[in-house]
């Protein structure tokens, strides 16, 4: 593996998942692959989990880890090519990234939407300009449009956790009180579409997702009915696709709480944090049994070990 940026760099997601709980299991089997090499974390916006377990995955694998946060550490960047660079940007990207190529092996990088202009985020441009001149093996962080290290992680927390062959599985959109990305939703939607469950897709009007991720799920605007049944609620805000980045009013019944818990198969509550607790989750539901939000995030390191040591298997 040279790439990691969605679903579509992996060419069997139940297999990654195996050997990510594989992984688990016997952490420190692969250091021979990791020594002597070096990953570089680039992070452009704040991260905990995503920082913490890539970076011990790494030292679980042998691995040197090299911390960069550009955004407050490093030269502001330029991203435009044939840019005249007189004014707040100090280095171009195609040096910036070339020069990180020289110093590590492998580089991971994080980077988020403005969420103001629609077709500048869903390009990609901060990573795709680094995948062009780092020279070497890319892995996401999150991008502007994706977060494929969580979205493995969840899958390997359902296939661990499942109790059916086939579970059921919503993605439920959440209130907040700000604008957030598509990125971990449309991830997740893009995964368990390629996954064996039942999926369903629950949010108001108006929040519609990208259909390019949501091909092959069940989707509806009426939460108790996405979760009668369900066996997995994976709970998330985001913001509107079109009109884009907006917060539309209302919806503050969307929050889940025990009492619409009581509609699904006793389902296990999960989440990517961080959450706003009694906006986006309640106490109950992440104080009680159902909540496996914390089980998720510590397969952030199976997950992202499993995507580093394939990257190192090909070096």
């Amino acid at each position: 593996m040279k790439l990691f940026t969605s679903v579509h760099d992996v060419s069997d997601i139940n297999a990654l998942a195996a050997e990510a709980l594989q992984l688990k299991q016997n952490p420190f089997a692969h250091q021979h692959l990791g020594k002597s090499k070096t990953l570089g974390l680039v992070f452009l916006n704040p991260s905990l989990r995503t920082r913490m377990s890539t970076q011990k995955a790494a030292l679980n694998l042998g691995m040197n880890v090299m911390v960069l946060n550009i955004d407050k550490e490093g030269w502001a960047l330029e991203l435009q090519d044939g840019a005249i660079m007189n004014g707040g940007t100090v280095e171009h990207v195609r040096e910036a990234a070339a020069v990180m190529g020289q110093y590590v092996d492998i580089i991971g990088v994080r980077s988020f939407p403005g969420l103001k202009d629609r077709e500048e985020d869903y390009s990609e441009a901060i990573f795709n300009k680094f995948v062009q001149y780092c020279g070497v093996p890319v892995v996401s962080l999150e991008s502007a449009t994706r977060h494929p290290l969580q979205s493995l992680a969840d899958l390997v927390t359902i296939q661990e956790l499942k109790k059916t062959a086939r579970p059921k599985v919503v993605l439920a959109w959440a209130p907040h009180i700000k604008a957030l990305p598509q990125a971990v939703p449309n991830s997740f939607a893009e995964w368990m579409c390629k996954a064996d469950i039942d999926f369903t897709i629950a949010h108001p009007a108006g929040y519609e997702l990208n259909t390019d991720f949501t091909d092959g799920a069940t989707i509806t605007n009426d939460l108790n009915e996405a979760l009668s049944g369900a066996d997995f609620i994976y709970v998330k805000n985001w913001s509107a696709y079109e009109p884009y980045g907006k917060v539309l009013p209302g919806n503050e019944d969307w929050m889940l709480n025990n009492e619409k818990l009581k509609l699904s198969n006793n389902a296990k509550v999960m989440h990517c944090l961080p959450v706003r607790r009694n906006l986006e989750l309640s106490d109950e539901i992440l104080d009680g049994p159902n909540s496996v939000v914390v089980h998720e995030a510590g397969n952030r390191v199976w997950a992202a070990q499993a995507v580093l040591k394939q990257m190192l298997e090909t070096l």
